[in-house]
């Protein structure tokens, strides 16, 4: 089970942190990822991190602003986001693959959040 939490309003410029909670005893040995679905679009890949957290992933629109971070003792998945623009207003997920997996492509996760909504006003 996958449940995010951290979403919110802020505004253009602001910054919000988002976590995900990760039930599973093999939470350590998953690679983790964020996507955003906005309104009348599909989802789409935002940033991953690998299951060691050495290699960490990003959509380019998000580098410089967004960095992904686990924490393999809590069993979380964060995603601190700087530098907010209204374009990335969405509902935010993350979800988890066995590793070995293309990160950017969501039919290759296994497990997915049910989301949280971050709004960002101009």
């Amino acid at each position: 089970q996958l449940v995010e939490s951290g979403g919110g309003l802020v505004q253009a410029g602001g910054s919000l942190r988002l976590s995900c909670a990760v039930s599973a005893r093999t939470f350590s040995a998953w690679a983790l990822g964020w996507f955003r679905q906005a309104p009348g679009k599909d989802r789409e890949f935002v940033a991953a991190v690998s299951w060691s957290g050495g290699s960490t992933y990003y959509k380019d629109s998000v580098k410089g602003r967004f960095t992904i971070s686990r924490d393999n003792a809590k069993n979380t998945v964060n995603l601190q986001m700087n530098s907010l623009k209204p374009e990335d207003t969405a509902t935010y997920y993350c979800a988890a693959q066995v590793p070995g997996r293309q990160v950017e492509m969501q039919s290759e996760y296994d497990y997915w959040g049910q989301g949280t909504q971050v709004t960002v006003s101009s």
